[in-house]
């Protein structure tokens, strides 16, 4: 930190949070030097896509529940919409933070679509954390009766990805 204040680092600060919105940043971090033992280091972080992610699967779950209306269950899909998804017993929670990806790399299909059997251990969808592409198993074989996440979404740990019964 500074010892001595300086007058401009106000409108610098104000600058690079003008600078983190313009250019959808999440976080910016700079070191200006002023003089031998003279220094300002500023960190900048937006808060606002944490709480975007936790609100995630509030958001996501109607696209999920979307293409069930032309099939036959979209009574007892509507029905467990207003649930709590995290409360349900087949819920497969984010065991971290990070970006979730429903295919094996862009333009591939899907590990799983609703309606998929699934076995123990098989690959749900990955959640990147720290450029780590990590596999998320299915906790219990059966079928994926909701997706509630969709392809890039940022999410938190515990965040409930899909429903597998």
């Amino acid at each position: 930190m500074t010892k001595q204040p300086h007058e401009n680092d106000v409108a610098f600060i104000q600058a690079l949070a003008e600078l983190l919105n313009k250019n959808d940043l999440t976080e910016l971090s700079v070191m200006r030097e002023y003089g031998e033992d003279d220094s300002l280091e500023v960190r900048v972080v937006k808060q606002a896509p944490v709480v975007q992610a936790a609100a995630a699967p509030v958001t996501y779950a109607a696209p999920a529940a979307a293409p069930a209306p032309a099939a036959a269950p979209a009574p007892a899909a509507a029905e467990s919409a207003p649930s709590d998804p995290a409360s349900h017993p087949g819920a497969v929670p984010s065991p971290m933070v990070g970006t979730v990806y429903l295919s094996p790399e862009p333009g591939a299909d899907a590990f799983v679509q609703v309606g998929s059997a699934v076995k123990e251990g098989q690959t749900l969808l990955i959640v990147e954390a720290m450029k780590t592409m990590n596999h998320i198993p299915a906790p219990k074989s059966g079928t994926v009766k909701r997706i509630l996440v969709e392809d890039g979404t940022p999410v938190e740990f515990g965040t409930p990805l899909m429903i597998v019964e």
